[in-house]
C-alpha cells in the first residue's frame, strides 16, 4: 500500500501511524513540511494519506506560518477523495479534511490533553473498522478545536470533553480528534515544546500535567488503531 504521511511539526509525529506502515511493508512516503518538503501534486500515486495535527488552524495563513499552506493539503485531500482514495486526518488534519468538504472547523467545547475516554456511538458501535473495542475505551488527546461536519458525515465517538472524537466523512475518509497514534516519544517531544502551555493550563478540567502524561500507558489504543487501520487497507484494496 502506497501510504504518504503528512507532518506540520517535528514535535506532531506520526508515532504508530509510521509504526504501522512500516510493519505492514507498505511504500511510505513523508512531507515533512516544516523541513519544506513539498505535498504530493496530487493523490494520483497515493493509496492512503495520512494528515497529522499541528499547532496551526485550517484559517491559518502562509505569511502567519510560512509552511503551512492550507489552501494546498485541502486540495491534496480533496485530489483523494475525488480519487477514492483512504483519507486519514489527525487533529488539525481532521479539521483540514472537514474543511475541504465544505464544513468548517469550530471551537472544541473543552481543551483537551492527555489520556481520556471516548465512547462509541450507536453508529460507532455499529461500524465493521471498530468491531471489538468496546463502548468506551482511553485514548489521546492534545487539542483545543474540533473538525466539522458535513451533511453526510457521521460521528463515530464523542468523550466528555468534546463531542466529535472521531467522524466518518466517507468509507474510506475518516477524522480523528483524538491522538490514538501517541507514544511515550511523541508524548516527550510535546511536552517538551509546550511545557509553558500546560503549566498555564493545570486549572482546566481534561488537562493532564507532565507527570501524568509520562505515567499513561499508550499500548491499548495504538494496538485498536492498527486494527482499525488494518480493516480500513483491506476494505480499500477489495473495493
Amino acid at each position: 500500500m502506497r501510504t504518504h504521511i503528512v507532518v506540520h511539526e517535528a514535535f506532531e509525529a506520526p508515532g504508530a501511524f509510521e509504526d504501522w506502515a512500516r510493519s505492514r511493508g507498505h511504500d511510505l512516503g513523508f512531507s515533512r513540511v516544516y523541513e519544506g518538503d513539498a505535498l504530493p501534486a496530487s493523490g494520483q500515486d497515493i493509496d492512503l494519506l495520512i494528515v497529522m495535527g499541528g499547532p496551526q488552524q485550517p484559517s491559518t495563513t502562509v505569511e502567519e506560518c510560512a509552511h503551512f499552506d492550507a489552501a494546498a493539503e485541502k486540495a491534496l485531500i480533496s485530489s483523494c477523495v475525488e480519487a477514492d482514495k483512504a483519507v486519514i486526518g489527525v487533529c488539525l488534519g481532521a479539521q483540514l479534511i472537514g474543511e475541504s468538504l465544505g464544513a468548517a472547523s469550530v471551537p472544541s467545547p473543552n481543551t483537551e490533553i492527555g489520556s481520556f475516554p471516548v465512547t462509541l456511538t450507536d453508529a460507532g458501535r455499529e461500524h465493521p473498522f471498530l468491531t471489538g473495542f468496546g463502548d468506551s475505551f482511553s485514548t489521546g488527546h492534545w487539542h483545543n478545536d474540533m473538525p466539522g461536519l458535513t451533511a453526510d458525515a457521521t460521528v463515530l465517538a464523542t468523550s466528555a470533553g468534546c463531542p466529535r472524537q472521531i467522524v466518518a466523512y466517507g468509507r474510506h475518509v475518516y477524522g480523528f480528534q483524538c491522538h490514538m497514534e501517541f507514544t511515550p516519544d511523541c508524548i516527550e517531544a510535546l511536552i517538551e515544546h509546550d511545557e509553558k502551555e500546560l503549566a498555564a493550563l493545570a486549572d482546566r478540567p481534561y488537562v493532564q500535567q507532565p507527570a501524568e502524561l509520562r505515567a499513561n500507558d499508550y499500548t491499548e489504543m495504538n494496538v485498536r488503531l492498527m486494527t482499525f487501520l488494518d480493516r480500513l487497507a483491506a476494505d480499500h484494496a477489495a473495493r
